[in-house]
């Protein structure tokens, strides 16, 4: 048995429930819409774990082509860009399926291999300020995490079965009507 003080420091069970917690962490820590947890599988960005899970269905893919963390992961574009529409090689890429990301924050998460396994990846419908970069180390061991225990042996979930992929934006925009995006 556990005692009670100690209780909140005890092992995740599972690669999921440490990759769970880390979004749930990212997100009550550093605030965005939505953290995720993606695997790369060929040119499909895979959506592993979600918090809130309401606001992307877990499965959803992408085309890794298309994503901004292929662009993040290449060099082509920063690992935060608190407003997307300000780098070339993210504003590029807010039509279609991620239409509506106005804020992006990206690490890459490393396979056994050392070879590239996935992301740890936040996303915001809203532009962000500056200095919400000042952020980004809270990430990378987040990400570092998820690289560590991997390489440690912890499986992965398997990939879930993709999610029906509604038209539209991947974010709902979270703006009051009437109200303008900040840039």
């Amino acid at each position: 048995m556990i005692p009670d003080g100690i209780a909140d420091v005890t092992p995740w069970r599972d690669w999921s429930s440490a990759a769970d917690a880390g979004v749930r962490f990212l997100h009550g820590y550093l605030g965005w819409d939505v953290w995720l947890v993606t695997r790369i599988e060929g040119n499909r960005w895979i959506i592993l774990r979600a918090h809130p899970s309401s606001v992307v269905e877990l499965g959803t893919e992408l085309a890794w082509d298309s994503s901004f963390c292929r662009q993040m992961h290449e060099g082509n574009a920063p690992r935060v860009a608190t407003v997307t529409a300000a780098v070339p090689a993210y504003a590029g890429r807010v039509t279609g399926p991620l239409r509506g990301i106005a804020a992006y924050a990206g690490v890459p998460v490393l396979g056994t291999d050392g070879g590239l396994f996935g992301t740890v990846c936040g996303l915001a419908s809203r532009a962000q300020p500056r200095s919400a970069a000042r952020d980004l180390p809270v990430v990378e061991m987040v990400a570092r995490m998820l690289s560590t225990l991997l390489a440690a042996g912890l499986e992965p979930p398997p990939v879930p079965e993709p999610a029906p992929r509604p038209a539209g934006a991947l974010l709902k925009d979270r703006r009051p009507p009437g109200e303008h995006p900040a840039m």
